[in-house]
C-alpha cells in the first residue's frame, strides 16, 4: 500500500550514535571505553549523514556518547526533531542496550528504525527479530542505501527495490539482493563538513594523533587476509578501493581551513599504503600543494623504506603498526601474511624515516602459550616503537576467527554485553588453551608495566616533549586514564 508522498526535502532523519557508557568508543574496531581515553568519530555514519544532506534530505547527526547525553536527552530531542526516519549504529559490545534504546525510542515517537553497523552485517536475521522496533538493517557499506531508505520514508521506493538490506515482514527477515561496494569513492561527500555542523572535534582522541585531530578515510577495504579483522570481513571487504589523491588533498585542504584548532589528520584506512604507488603519489601531491600538516595512518610491517620516506616527506608523523605476535606460527594461523624477521627491519626503517611508531601486540591468539606471550613481549622491548598496546585478541561475530573460536569451545562469554566488564572497558572474551581469559588480560597489564616503565623509555618520552612541544598535549590527554590502569591493573590490583 502506497504511503502518503513527501518531497525528500521535507524529510527529517535521525542518524544516532546511541547513548551508552560515557566516551563509549562505538565506530572503533574493537568498541569499548578504552583505557588510553580514545574516542573515535562517527566516520561511517558522517558519510551517511553527508549523502543525505547532498540529496537535500533534512539530516542531523547526534554522537551521544562522546556529548555525554543521556538517554532521556536523546529522547526528549528526538520528540522535537520528530524524524520519520531512524538510522543506528549497531556493534556487537553495545547491541542489546541500543536495542533497548530502539524501543525506547518507537514508545516516544512515531518513526521507522534502520540499524546500520558491523553487528548487524555479522547477524542480520538475528538482530532484526531480537526486537519489534527495527523495521529492519544494512548490510556492508550503507552510504547510499541509507538514502533509499530516505526514499521508502518518503513514499518514492518500495523495501524491495532497495539492495542491501534485511526487512520485518509478517514477523519474518525478507532480503534484498546484495549491494555492490562503491568503487567511486571521490563521488562521496566529506566527511568534515559533517563534523563541524555537527560534532565538536575535541570531543574526539587517538593517543596515536596530535590532539585535537580529524579523522578521515583515503580508502575502503583490505587486500590482506587477517582473520581476526571484523570491519573487511562485515562492511567493506577485502579490495581495497581508494579515493584519488586530488580527492583526499582537497579534504585536508578543508580541514586545515575550516578547523584552525586542529593539530593534525588521522587517516582510518585499514592500511593506508597497501598501493604503493599510489601513496608515494599521494605524498608527492601534499608536497606539491605545499601542505605542511602531519599526519597519522595504519599501515603493516611489509611497507618498504621507499614508501615510509614518502611518507614522510608527505607530513606523516606516526604509523599504527599491528605487529601482533613475536611467533611466526601465531601469524600464519590468523593469516597476517607477514614474518617476523620484517618487523625489525619495518621499526629500523621508520626510525630512519622519522616516523613514530604505535605497535600493537595480541595475546590469546590460536597456539598460543605462555612461551610464545613471552617472545611477544621481548619483540616488543628489543623493537621498541613509540608507545605499545597489549590486549587479548578481542573476536567477533562476521569473523573467521570468531567462527573458530566459538567452534573450539574458546569462548568464554554467553552474552554480547559480556564483551565489556561493568566499566564499559574490554573485556577478554577468550581462552588460550589452559591460559584463562584472566591470566591474558593480567599478562598484559604486566607487559604494559615492563614495556612502559622502563627508564631508557621515560627518558626518550621526556627528551621528546622537550625537543616537541607538539607531543605534550597528546601525552598528557593520554595518560590522565591510561597511568591509572597502568598502576592499579585491570581488576584493581597495584
Amino acid at each position: 500500500m502506497k504511503r502518503n508522498r513527501k518531497n525528500l526535502g521535507d524529510l527529517r532523519v535521525l542518524v544516532l550514535n546511541a547513548p551508552y557508557f560515557k566516551k563509549f568508543s562505538r565506530p572503533q574496531r574493537s568498541p569499548a571505553v578504552t583505557k588510553s581515553g580514545t574516542l573515535y568519530f562517527p566516520i561511517w555514519l558522517a558519510h551517511a549523514t553527508g549523502v543525505l544532506l547532498e540529496a537535500g534530505v533534512q539530516a542531523e547527526l547526534w554522537d551521544a556518547p562522546a556529548r555525554g547525553m543521556t538517554l532521556e536527552q536523546v529522547l526528549d530531542k528526538a520528540a522535537g526533531f520528530a524524524p520519520h526516519l531512524v538510522i543506528m549504529d549497531m556493534v556487537t559490545p553495545s547491541v542489546e542496550n541500543d536495542l533497548g534504546v530502539a524501543v525506547q525510542i518507537k514508545s516516544r515517537i512515531k518513526t521507522k528504525i534502520f540499524a546500520v553497523g558491523t553487528h548487524p552485517s555479522a547477524a542480520p536475521e538475528e538482530t532484526l527479530l531480537a526486537s519489534d522496533a527495527l523495521d529492519g538493517l544494512c548490510i556492508g557499506e550503507y552510504d547510499y542505501t541509507v538514502l533509499d531508505l530516505a526514499k521508502w520514508a518518503a513514499g518514492t521506493m518500495s523495501l524491495e527495490e532497495i539492495p542491501g538490506i534485511v526487512y520485518r515482514r509478517d514477523g519474518e527477515a525478507v532480503w534484498t539482493e546484495a549491494r555492490a561496494p562503491i568503487e567511486d569513492l571521490d563521488a562521496l561527500p566529506f566527511v568534515a563538513p559533517i563534523y563541524k555542523r555537527f560534532l565538536r572535534i575535541e570531543d574526539y582522541f587517538n593517543p596515536n594523533a596530535l590532539y585535537p585531530m580529524v579523522t578521515i578515510n583515503s580508502g575502503r577495504g583490505c587486500p590482506n587476509g587477517c582473520t581476526f579483522c571484523v570491519y573487511p570481513q562485515t562492511m567493506h571487504g577485502r579490495h581495497y578501493r581508494f579515493r584519488s589523491p586530488e580527492n583526499v588533498v582537497e579534504e585536508m585542504e578543508y580541514v586545515i581551513k575550516h578547523f584552525p584548532e586542529a593539530k593534525s589528520i588521522f587517516f582510518e584506512d585499514d592500511t593506508l599504503p597497501a598501493d604503493k604507488r599510489r601513496c608515494i603519489e599521494f605524498c608527492e601531491l601534499i608536497n606539491r600543494r605545499e601542505i605542511k600538516f602531519p599526519w597519522t595512518a595504519n599501515c603493516r610491517v611489509d611497507v618498504d623504506y621507499e614508501t615510509l620516506r614518502a611518507m614522510r616527506q608527505g607530513g606523516c608523523r606516526m604509523v599504527c603498526v599491528g605487529f601482533e605476535s613475536g611467533e611466526q606460527a601465531l601469524l600464519d594461523a590468523i593469516h597476517k601474511g607477514t614474518k617476523v624477521e620484517m618487523m625489525a627491519r619495518f621499526a629500523r626503517d621508520a626510525r630512519k624515516a622519522g616516523i613514530l611508531v604505535h605497535g600493537c601486540f595480541m595475546v590469546g591468539l590460536p597456539g598460543e602459550t605462555r612461551e610464545t606471550m613471552q617472545k611477544t613481549l621481548d619483540l616488543a622491548l628489543r623493537i621498541s616503537p613509540d608507545t605499545a598496546q597489549f590486549y587479548p585478541i578481542m573476536v567477533y561475530p562476521g569473523t573467521e576467527l570468531y567462527d573458530q573460536y566459538l567452534e573450539e569451545g574458546l569462548l568464554t562469554v554467553g552474552t554480547y554485553s559480556e564483551w565489556l566488564t561493568d566499566e564499559g572497558l574490554h573485556n577478554c572474551v577468550v581462552r588460550a588453551g589452559d591460559i584463562s581469559g584472566e591470566e591474558l588480560v593480567v599478562w598484559c597489564d604486566e607487559a604494559r608495566r615492563k614495556f612502559y616503565l622502563r627508564p631508557g623509555y621515560i627518558l626518550r618520552k621526556v627528551a621528546q616533549m622537550l625537543l616537541k612541544p607538539s607531543e605534550i598535549s597528546r601525552t598528557k590527554k593520554a595518560a590522565r586514564t591510561f597511568f591509572k590502569f597502568l598502576f592499579r591493573g585491570s581488576f584493581g590490583k597495584k
